[in-house]
């Protein structure tokens, strides 16, 4: 009986320790989401502004809580990254040796697909990451379980196939062949063939408003919309062909890569390009677009690879490097690669300056296609012209994934109820613009007076340019100096009517104010005999 009396005095003793530390460590998470320092009140002499301050101080330690409990019990995995010891590299670090020290289920999405018979390859996967569809140019396609490493359905359509993309779930994909786009659904069953979209070779789905974007040989900009079938823009982008094309996840605007240097950027409903940028002294051959919708990469045949800011549309870094194809992590990381070669770039300092991380040699020959990152998963796959290929990139998914937003081991009956709440819930094409934010809001229609200094030069602008007109030359007795003169004044009177009569309009208002506070003072009994009467 004493021995079991001093094990539970023990626990009991054990229990306090325990909650103290998960205290301790919540408290520390709250620091990190907290706005600094609550500020003192204690001066401040209003009390309503005092109250409200104090109440605004409440709200953000509310919010600074409730975040760090989240991230406590409902993100328990947290991502890491590379680090080396003293003078080591992280970009020295090979595969063999990170094959080491990981486990058996991670050391399964290392692989290396050899089909040299129907490549190159591209692949794309599902917003969940569990599935991949693979497309190889010689009309091999086919779809993986990327968790149980199964093929699921291969098919081969015996022509020439230039992308693949999924559409709203993994039940249906879209695959741009020789003529036209064709749609499969998960048995490799033909659905649909897309006519109208011709030889495309580029796809992207926009999945919150059920987009289909293509982009063909002739440098025409196609949107299909996948549930109603129906065209939704054509537009000709009048750059020439180009295979460059990447969708912003931000705002859904497609931005596309052109011979001449340039970067476009398009909506669904307006047939001129949104942005048009200049981003490089050579062709564009590769565009990717950061998952926060702020960073934008290109790398172009000048061998430049640049860094741009979307909110000032200004370059953040230039490195040094080629890359055919460009691809950015949940987490930020941007792989870039050309020939045989896969760099990984990582913004360690948080700062937007981006440095080497790590590299992938493939074996002597691979000419590699596309590069895509999994979600939610440390994982790079290659399409090469050989097949495909899996690495491990250490800190470049997601740890922690959101069931309502992408499940991978969601059941039939919920990714059922998912593609229903998502149809209710789908975007029209309107709602895609440069900044999302404004949707919602209401337009101002303020406008700040112009200063006498501006006004008086804009008069002195507009005179000048009157001034500056050339006359057409009249038959003979019209072409006289003084009617030319004459014809110079009127000009220069009609362009200053609209300032002066504005002018006139202010003076008018000035002094229908001054009469009505004048009205509206009492006088004294002596001068009241003098005032103006109103007319009854």
């Amino acid at each position: 009986m004493d021995e079991a009396q001093d094990n539970h005095a023990i626990i009991t003793k054990k229990k306090p320790s325990a909650n103290q530390d998960i205290s301790d460590e919540l408290d520390l998470k709250i620091k990190k989401y907290l706005r600094g320092e609550a500020a003192s009140f204690e001066d401040l002499k209003d009390r309503k502004l005092k109250r409200q301050l104090s109440v605004r101080e409440e709200l953000y330690g509310n919010a600074a809580k409730a975040a760090a409990k989240a991230e406590k019990w409902l993100m328990p995995n947290e991502g890491g990254y590379l680090e080396a010891e003293g003078i080591e590299k992280t970009w020295r670090i090979k595969q063999e040796a990170i094959a080491k020290e990981v486990g058996l289920v991670n050391l399964r999405n290392q692989y290396d697909i050899v089909l040299p018979d129907l490549g190159p390859y591209t692949l794309d996967f599902t917003s969940s990451g569990r599935y991949m569809a693979v497309g190889g140019r010689k009309g091999h396609l086919g779809i993986v379980d990327m968790i149980n490493l199964n093929l699921i359905k291969e098919i081969q359509v015996a022509e020439t196939v230039r992308d693949v993309v999924f559409l709203h779930n993994e039940l249906f994909f879209a695959a741009a062949q020789k003529k036209f786009v064709y749609m499969y659904n998960r048995d490799g069953t033909e659905i649909r063939c897309l006519r109208e979209h011709g030889a495309a070779l580029k796809l992207q789905f926009l999945k919150n408003h059920f987009l289909l974007a293509s982009v063909n040989k002739f440098g025409q900009l196609h949107y299909q919309d996948i549930t109603m079938g129906e065209i939704v823009g054509n537009f000709r982008t009048g750059l020439g062909r180009t295979n460059v094309m990447q969708v912003n996840p931000f705002n859904a605007v497609v931005g596309l890569g052109h011979a001449g240097g340039t970067v476009t950027m398009w909506k669904p409903t307006s047939s001129a390009p949104l942005v048009k940028m200049l981003c490089h002294h050579g062709p564009v051959s590769a565009l990717a677009f950061h998952p926060n919708g702020h960073l934008m990469a290109t790398a172009g045949k000048d061998k430049r690879i640049k860094l741009w800011d979307l909110r000032k549309f200004e370059p953040l870094q230039t490195l040094t490097g080629h890359a055919n194809t460009l691809d950015f992590s949940q987490k930020g990381l941007l792989a870039c690669g050309v020939g045989s070669f896969v760099q990984v770039l990582n913004d360690v300092s948080g700062t937007q300056n981006y440095s080497k991380y790590m590299t992938h040699s493939m074996a002597k020959g691979y000419q590699i296609g596309r590069l895509a990152f999994r979600p939610y998963e440390d994982v790079l796959a290659i399409g090469h012209s050989m097949g495909w290929s899996s690495i491990l990139i250490p800190g470049a998914g997601e740890p922690n994934f959101d069931t309502w937003v992408a499940n991978p081991f969601e059941t039939s009956k919920q990714r059922r109820e998912k593609e229903v709440r998502s149809l209710l819930d789908k975007l029209p094409p309107e709602t895609i613009m440069l900044d999302p934010s404004k949707i919602g809001t209401v337009k101002s229609t303020y406008r700040e007076k112009p200063t006498k200094q501006e006004r008086e030069a804009e008069v002195e602008a507009a005179v000048e340019a009157a001034k500056g007109t050339k006359l057409k030359n009249k038959t003979k007795g019209r072409n006289k100096p003084g009617k030319k003169i004459q014809k110079k004044q009127d000009a220069i009177a009609r362009v200053k009517r609209p300032y002066l009569e504005e002018k006139i309009n202010e003076e008018q208002k000035i002094s229908h104010k001054k009469q009505k506070t004048s009205e509206n003072i009492d006088l004294p009994k002596s001068l009241q005999r003098f005032a103006r009467k109103k007319s009854s």
